[in-house]
């Protein structure tokens, strides 16, 4: 019985309409298609540099898959702007718009802005750029059922550089080497950008958080003592830790300031205390680890005199190597961390612009 019904079905899907047959004069043909053509999002560039204190603009456009139209005007458009994550697990939101309604998100809040130079003109422009700013952005246009997205990478000129307290190596976990480098004037260094900077160069044998919770170090010299002589140069990557529990140096990253940042001519050498109160009487405060680098690495800094930072270490930038004076590499040269009461020293000191 079942076989005999399964065949009569088939029968009647496949029945071919006969001319003369009366009930058949409303069949129709039905076409199922998408409603107007497909929303595509483009980011003319994807990557977009720029610096600290600057203005940006992320670049995103919308229009209609062979059409040249930016809507269809059946429903209003809705542009939202994220930064993701260094996984894409998460997004946090930065700005969103539709119609005439706009809202900022956070640290974003005064600082950004839709460009709208055409219709179809969805990018971000940045204003004021700090430190925290550096990632990707996501930028998704909505209508109707229709979505898409495309995903900008903002870089900032600038410079990473490894630290570590007075308490010495691999004293910090992950929340206190955050800590650390927003004390310095920076931020942790993401893994891009730890990877730029070896491939500038950079050299060192202590592992260091980075921004993802990885611990990583970078080696342009295999030797013995940093995963032996045998091995390539790279980026060594220790992998991810306990957050709270491990322990380890850190890797900052700062750009540029505005400022000035100078060595302070003064008649006599100074305990820590006094440099502090040497630059404090010049209209400035005591220099920061951050600006000490940004000086060196992005304005070619060179003094061969050692001075007190405000972390209590001493240190002195060289961009020219010389007798005396880093002869075989610029660098920003450690001293170490003096005892603050009894050593004597010159100071580096900041002025900030207004």
């Amino acid at each position: 019985m079942k076989s005999l019904l399964f065949l009569v079905l088939i029968s009647v899907c496949w029945a071919e309409p006969h001319p003369g047959n009366s009930s058949l004069e409303h069949e129709r043909i039905v076409h199922i298609q998408e409603n107007g053509p497909r929303l595509l999002v483009v980011a003319e560039q994807a990557k977009i540099f720029s610096h600290r204190g600057g203005n940006v603009t992320l670049p995103c456009k919308f229009y209609h898959e062979h059409t040249s139209t930016a809507g269809s005007g059946t429903h209003k458009i809705r542009v939202k702007w994220t930064k993701l994550t260094y996984d894409y697990l998460k997004e946090v939101d930065v700005f969103v718009a539709m119609g005439h309604h706009r809202k900022s998100y956070g640290s974003y809040q005064g600082r950004v802005s839709l460009r709208e130079s055409s219709e179809n003109d969805a990018s971000l422009v940045i204003t004021n750029i700090k430190l925290e700013d550096y990632g990707r952005y996501k930028c998704e246009v909505i209508e109707g059922l229709e979505d898409d997205t495309a995903v900008v990478t903002l870089n900032l000129e600038g410079v990473v550089f490894p630290y570590s307290p007075r308490l010495g190596r691999y004293n910090l976990n992950f929340h206190e080497a955050q800590r650390a480098c927003a004390e310095q004037d920076s931020v942790m260094a993401s893994f891009d950008q730890l990877y730029d900077a070896w491939r500038s160069g950079l050299d060192w044998c202590n592992a260091g958080w980075l921004s993802d919770g990885s611990v990583q170090y970078p080696i342009t010299k295999p030797r013995e003592p940093c995963g032996g002589r045998n091995t390539v140069p790279g980026v060594r990557n220790y992998g991810f830790w306990d957050k709270d529990k491990s322990h380890y140096d850190v890797f900052c990253f700062t750009s540029n300031f505005n400022g000035r940042f100078y060595y302070l001519i003064h008649p006599t050498k100074l305990t820590y205390d006094e440099a502090v109160q040497a630059c404090l009487k010049d209209g400035s405060q005591i220099a920061k680890v951050g600006q000490i680098f940004a000086a060196w690495k992005l304005l070619g800094y060179d003094r061969c005199d050692a001075g007190w930072l405000a972390d209590g270490s001493v240190r002195y930038p060289i961009s020219r190597p010389r007798k005396r004076c880093s002869p075989s590499e610029a660098a920003v040269r450690f001293v170490g961390f003096p005892d603050k009461k009894h050593k004597l020293y010159g100071v580096y000191c900041f002025r900030a612009y207004n």
